[in-house]
């Protein structure tokens, strides 16, 4: 697809996808440009990446590699139906798409719907996800050709191919989508009740799935596989199956609905991008309130901070406190808190691991009893991952960062500041799974055990992550979808998010080591001790990572403004 831009003084260029790419990889360029960590970090993902590539395509060659077909739909169906699934719910919860080349930024150009859609397309599949997947479904096509020939063989190249489409075009529309609808906020609301109750379903759908693995006989999974490989999540990835097996007819209707679908999702991106580059208008102004200039002052801050002085700490705390409930990219990450604290304590505690402790004290296999360690573990986890979300928390401001600088805030308030306004919406969160996971595990009086665990590797969460959003910061693409990372920022995130949580939990583990050493006494002393214990490692780390920002505030607010 091509098309020619004309000006005044006749045609100027033809644009094609080919620019788009060409445009991706030179932005890529200019952000590693004097970013050796960045350009590592993008290395090492890659080396990762042809890891799991490597990995998948064994399991997708495996019923080739051992020379039968019993098994060759089901891991078709369900191998390829999960990787779509992944494209669509992983983008939502955690690693955000691709935004190199930001949709806004062509708002002003004279380039019709089809093309900016193709070119935005085909530079998504340039990354380093994309030719992942595409290197371990290369396996489905060994599979195919051992089990029927060429012809098999290259039916399932063409259905990998599409099905790849499918993947790509399914996570840019979903996130084009919904952050399309955060721009309201009735929507943005009820979208992130959705969301956070869909991504509740993975903890419980795990369970599921490990118990159906346990109990059923695997043949009787070959009648689901069948009906998800007639569905768009199957469809692509069984073609060259069907056709092995003699079912040639099958062929070419799988292939047929997975370009169906790839069209529909297609378009659907393309009316939510449209409304993505437009942005949203006011939607009227506010209203404002007479009285004195105090009381505009006051209105500035939200009611969960009313009891801040107006001093330049509770300007801080009321300006972070609004962004985390107002900003749609930081909610996600409070959603994301929030299912976490639920179901990993569920899943750890009574998803069938098979460790407990007859005695309330250390692992033991097959018992029944819940285990003071087990839980306190399982309560670092989610202490680890609530905090873990600081760790790149000026990127969000991203250029906004220079009014805190010009003003001369000292590091050691700022990360106080962030620390206070963070807390509000976070520390309520954890002490109801404190309380709700003592009651699901019948132990009511283990709430103090919980919630020490929680405060203490929370607190020492926050201390790490005050080092880690300074030291490793990075910025954010200027878009106003929530789910946007610049090309490569998927890998940095995961890479300085497993730094984070891994310090951490070493700063952490001193409550499970406890927990094993102490038996019931601990179940006392855990909630002052965990208290005394989180909040000191807060303020320490506050203050020896606050001369530090002190010294980095220029680096840091060029590391975090966004390059055009």
């Amino acid at each position: 697809m091509a098309v020619e831009l004309t000006a005044p003084t006749g045609p100027v260029r033809r644009v094609s996808a080919r620019h788009f790419v060409r445009l991706k990889l030179r932005v890529m360029g200019n952000n590693f440009r004097g970013q050796g960590w960045r350009v590592a970090l993008f290395v090492g993902g890659a080396l990762l990446g042809l890891w799991f590539a490597g990995s998948g395509f064994f399991l997708f060659a495996s019923p080739g590699l051992a020379g039968s077909d019993r098994y060759a739909t089901m891991v078709a169906a369900f191998g390829g139906g999960l990787l779509v699934l992944g494209w669509l719910l992983l983008p939502l919860i955690f690693f955000g798409v691709d935004e190199t080349l930001d949709p806004a930024r062509f708002a002003l150009l004279p380039l019709p719907r089809r093309t900016l859609v193709t070119g935005l397309l085909t530079a998504a599949l340039v990354s380093v996800p994309t030719i992942t997947v595409l290197l371990a479904l290369l396996g489905l096509v060994f599979t195919a050709g051992v089990l029927g020939g060429w012809s098999a063989a290259l039916v399932a190249l063409v259905g990998v191919l599409l099905g790849v489409l499918l993947c790509v075009a399914a996570a840019r529309a979903v996130t084009s989508a919904f952050a399309s609808m955060l721009r309201s906020r009735r929507v943005r609301d009820l979208a992130a009740v959705l969301l956070a109750v869909a991504a509740a379903l993975l903890g419980p759908l795990q369970l599921i799935g490990v118990s159906a693995l346990q109990d059923t006989e695997w043949e009787r999974l070959d009648g689901i596989s069948e009906v998800v490989g007639w569905t768009p999540l199957g469809a692509p990835w069984t073609a060259g199956i069907d056709l092995a097996e003699g079912r040639g007819w099958a062929a070419p209707v799988k292939l047929l609905i997975s370009a169906i679908t790839v069209l529909a999702l297609l378009a659907w991106w393309s009316r939510s991008l449209e409304s993505a580059m437009v942005g949203t208008a006011s939607g009227g102004g506010t209203r404002a309130k007479g009285g004195p200039a105090g009381g505009a002052v006051s209105q500035l801050f939200p009611r969960a901070v009313g009891w801040a002085a107006r001093d330049q700490f509770g300007a801080l705390v009321a300006r972070e406190a609004r962004y985390w409930w107002r900003d749609a990219r930081r909610r996600a990450n409070l959603i994301t808190i929030a299912v976490v604290g639920i179901f990993v304590p569920v899943l750890v505690n009574l998803g069938g691991s098979g460790f407990g402790t007859n005695s309330g004290q250390g692992f033991g296999q097959g018992a029944a009893e819940p285990s003071p360690v087990l839980v306190s573990l399982s309560m670092l986890v989610v202490g680890v991952v609530a905090a873990v979300t600081l760790a790149n928390q000026f990127g969000f401001d991203g250029s906004a960062y220079a009014a805190n600088v010009v003003a001369g805030v000292r590091g050691q308030q700022e990360l106080r500041a962030r620390m206070t306004a963070f807390s509000i919406y976070v520390v309520p969160m954890l002490g109801v799974v404190s309380i709700v996971i003592a009651v699901v595990l019948g132990r009511p009086g283990w709430i103090g055990l919980t919630a020490g665990g929680l405060v203490a590797s929370y607190g020492a969460g926050l201390a790490v992550n005050c080092f880690i959003s300074i030291l490793g910061a990075y910025s954010l693409p200027e878009t106003s979808n929530p789910f946007a990372m610049n090309s490569g920022g998927g890998v940095v995130k995961s890479f300085l998010t497993l730094l984070a949580m891994l310090v951490t939990a070493v700063v952490a583990v001193p409550m499970v080591v406890a927990a094993a050493l102490l038996g019931d006494v601990w179940l006392w002393l855990a909630l002052p001790v965990g208290v005394a214990y989180g909040l000191g490692a807060a303020l320490l780390g506050a203050y020896l990572a606050g001369d530090v920002l002190d010294r980095r505030q220029p680096e840091l607010l060029a590391t975090v403004t966004p390059r055009r």
